[in-house]
Parts: C-alpha cells; structure tokens; sequence
C-alpha cells in the first residue's frame, strides 16, 4: 500500500503558475503509474495528466496540454505538477493518485490509491 500526500495548491491570479507536489510513503514508489485529477464544484472528477513508473510516458487532458507538465523523482518519491497559464476554469481540487500497474492511465477506476487533495483556486 502506498500512502499520498499534496501539497502546493493555493491562489493565484489568471495567467499565473503553481507546482503541486505528491509525497509517497509506503511500498516502492517507483513501481507505480501516477496521475493528476481534479475536480470542480457541481462537477464530476476529471483526468489532469499521468506519467509511467519511469517516467518514461506522460499523457495529458486536452484542456491543459502545452500549460501543464507532469513529473516524477522516484529518489525522492514525488510526483509534481508544473501549473502554467493557469485560468479561472482550472479552479478545483486536486488529487494525485497511483496505480499498481505502473503505467499511464486517464481512468480514474485504474487508480488503487488516492491522495486526500489540494485546493487550487485561480482568480480572474
């Protein structure tokens, strides 16, 4: 089992950027897919962006490609996302999560476990 913890949300004006961190405690880290979800009042939770277990594939939503940049250090068991351009639609909690299979996955039902979130609130 492996325990997620986010970190770096908060507010920031349109046009600005955030990197959210996810902290891994528990088994490897390193053998698990990781991905970024969000999700908006009034809103069904959406995919953000996943990386491979090496990093080595990354995929991302359509809304944030060429803004958003997913990221891991396995040494350091953290997985980022670099926010930029950020628009008052982005506003949303996010979620990292991690998925035994250690690939990229834009469904939420590959995903075993799940971080508590972080609030991302960007003002226009």
């Amino acid at each position: 089992q492996v325990q997620l913890v986010e970190s770096g949300g908060g507010l920031v004006q349109a046009g600005g950027s955030l990197r959210l961190s996810c902290a891994a405690s528990g088994r490897t880290f390193s053998r698990y897919g990781m991905g970024w979800f969000r999700q908006a009042p009034g809103k069904e939770r959406e995919f953000v962006a996943t990386i491979s277990w090496g990093g080595g594939s990354t995929n991302y939503a359509d809304s944030v490609k060429g803004r958003f940049t997913i990221s891991r250090d396995n040494a350091k068991n953290t997985v980022y996302l670099q926010m930029n351009s950020l628009k008052p639609e982005d506003t949303a909690v996010y979620n990292c999560a991690a998925n035994d299979y250690g690939g990229t996955s834009w469904d939420v039902r590959h995903y075993e476990y799940w971080g508590q979130g972080t609030q991302v609130t960007v003002s226009s």
